[in-house]
């Protein structure tokens, strides 16, 4: 079986403007955008000033890297201010190149304010993400908590990538403010990192993606805003069966990523729920390359045609395998079987095991004669493209997180989706993940060719 796939990619958020009126303390429910002119093109009468950065970093024994960062703070919720003041905002559009910012910026018109420290928090980050060592966002973030935390997750990056003969080509960090509490003197950010990550690999090149959220505290200080704290959102840890007893994002902030998903949802066909076509012909063959095809269809967003949870990393990779032409196994009990029927007057019509990493773990784990069937191998090289991998962060026996094979690296090793945070041809082990940890468990499925 060829370890290839088609690939799509994912489509943004889309934007949407809203005004407010309040001129001293105002709390911004509306997402900003912050996208680098490569990414998105806007017309001519509505795109700010810009300020752009070039860096290279050259490494030893290679070529120079180019690397850069972008922000597109264009507000869409906007305080009554001087004009002046809302010049000065106009010019927030902008390009930033990383490694040597303070050098060039300094020559550059600077914009004004937290936005400002915003734009050098995420040109940082990119930085580091890039050269895989804290140093330079340690320097610049005041919270000791997050720099050890963030230091010893690029240390591991680090490491794996050397084991794994990976080398970093080139990274693009772009940025969306999600949500916003602001006053005079503290303001807290909810922001959306996107990263892709261009990796070299035996004179081979591949794109990795991730979407990463954090919670961003910055305070006026007598030399300007200075970021006090930053609270990483790691979802792939989140509620372990539902997410009721366990919601990491307020209802605002859930309706700011998601909008509006109150309207039922509607299914794919299956035949498997209509009398007519009960008797199907046993051994249908799984397709490999449409479940590769549908997960970087849909590794950024939610299909329509699903309800999209919190939690939705094995929802997603469920419908991976659905569009692989696994059939379902209808039991009307959402304790057993594996299946989907969407939302009905408020109810949930889905299986635990469509779901919840946990029960799709044991759903595939347990023997079965006809259906979605699945082998427990003892490593990831013995994975094909369409199988799935589940994770246990705790070493306890509960998996909390699941992600579908979409490519492999030279080395033969699997590259994986996943939807809570949304990630793109991933190194499958999740060690550059803040959810990792030494007690990490993995279970890795092969899927039965013919169901």
């Amino acid at each position: 079986m060829p370890r290839t796939g088609n690939r799509g990619p994912g489509n943004p958020i889309p934007k949407r403007n809203q005004t407010s009126s309040k001129k001293e303390i105002v709390e911004r429910q509306q997402p900003q955008k912050l996208v680098t002119s490569a990414v998105k093109k806007q017309k001519a009468t509505s795109v700010p000033g810009k300020i752009t950065h070039r860096a290279f970093s050259p490494e030893e024994g290679s070529p120079s890297k180019n690397v850069y960062a972008s922000l597109d703070v264009s507000p869409t919720a906007k305080t009554i201010q001087p004009q002046s003041s809302t010049r000065n905002q106009s010019k927030l559009n902008s390009l930033l190149r990383s490694s040597d910012y303070d050098n060039n910026h300094r020559h550059q018109e600077k914009p004004q304010g937290w936005k400002s420290a915003v734009h050098r928090y995420v040109s940082l980050y990119n930085q580091a993400e890039t050269e895989q060592h804290a140093a330079v966002l340690i320097d610049f973030v005041t919270d000791t908590d997050h720099c050890a935390r963030l230091r010893t997750r690029l240390e591991r990056l680090r490491e794996r990538d050397l084991l794994r003969g990976a080398i970093p080509a080139g990274s693009v960090t772009k940025a969306e403010l999600i949500r916003i509490n602001e006053s005079p003197s503290e303001v807290s950010v909810l922001i959306k990192l996107h990263i892709k990550r261009r990796m070299e690999q035996s004179g081979r090149y591949y794109m990795e993606e991730r979407s990463e959220l954090e919670r961003i505290w910055l305070g006026l200080m007598d030399t300007g805003w200075d970021v006090l704290r930053v609270e990483p959102i790691i979802a792939e840890r989140r509620p372990r069966f539902g997410t009721s007893s366990d919601n990491w994002m307020t209802v605002d902030d859930y309706s700011e990523l998601y909008g509006d998903l109150s309207q039922p949802s509607t299914p794919y066909l299956n035949y498997d729920l209509l009398p007519q076509f009960k008797h199907r012909p046993a051994g249908i063959r799984y397709r490999r390359d449409l479940v590769a095809a549908y997960a970087d269809k849909w590794w950024n967003e939610g299909n329509p045609s699903y309800e999209l949870f919190e939690v939705n990393c094995t929802n997603y990779v469920s419908q991976c395998i659905f569009a692989g032409n696994a059939p379902m196994n209808y039991t009307g009990k959402r304790e057993t079987g594996w299946w989907y029927k969407g939302r009905n007057k408020g109810s949930e019509w889905w299986s635990y095991s469509w779901a919840v990493s946990n029960a799709l773990t044991n759903y595939l784990t347990a023997s079965r004669s006809s259906g979605l069937r699945a082998e427990v191998v003892q490593s990831a090289e013995e994975l094909q493209l369409g199988d799935v991998i589940t994770y246990d962060w705790n070493g306890d026996h509960r998996f909390q997180h699941s992600t579908i094979v979409t490519a492999f690296d030279s080395f033969g090793m699997p590259l994986v989706n996943a939807n809570t945070v949304a990630s793109r041809h991933r190194y499958w082990d999740y060690r550059d993940s803040y959810a990792w940890t030494e007690q990490t468990n993995y279970r890795f499925f092969h899927i039965t060719d013919l169901l």
